[in-house]
């Protein structure tokens, strides 16, 4: 066994066993206290309840919007497509190898370095400056 190896260690805790007498600690009110909203059946309060008062969430204005038609595209510069081993460049190409962790809806290429060698690149968008760059390098580009 080496120190690299080694795991967490099983550990098992003890079930929290209420109302069963004095001597456990835990008899009685069962670790409630006396009385009170808490101690109720069912009792306690939500989330962000601050005691009547007007809570945080509401005393704040409301700001902006989401739009539920946006893009969230994975960008990749050119310094990442010269990792690649792959003479035909795809978004799955790149997850493969690791050089991107996720493709959201796509990737967009953009002209962040150089581009050492030619490549056929396919992605759902394109920097001009990139489009550039690859053509330059001898490569070339196709929008999916």
């Amino acid at each position: 066994m080496q120190l690299g190896e080694l795991g967490p260690a099983n550990v098992r805790v003890k079930r929290k066993r209420l109302g069963r007498g004095i001597g456990s600690g835990l008899g009685k009110t069962s670790g409630k206290g006396h009385k009170g909203q808490k101690a109720r059946s069912g009792g306690g309060v939500r989330r962000g309840f601050e005691g009547g008062q007007t809570p945080l969430y509401r005393r704040l204005p409301k700001r902006g919007f989401t739009n539920i038609h946006a893009k969230n595209y994975t960008e990749v510069t050119l310094t990442m497509l010269n990792k690649s081993n792959a003479t035909e460049v795809t978004a799955e190409s790149l997850l493969a190898e690791g050089i991107i962790g996720k493709i959201n809806d796509g990737i967009v290429v953009i002209a962040t370095g150089k581009l050492d060698k030619k490549l056929t690149v396919k992605a759902k968008r394109f920097t001009k400056a990139a489009a550039e760059k690859i053509e330059a390098a001898g490569g070339k580009i196709e929008v999916i």
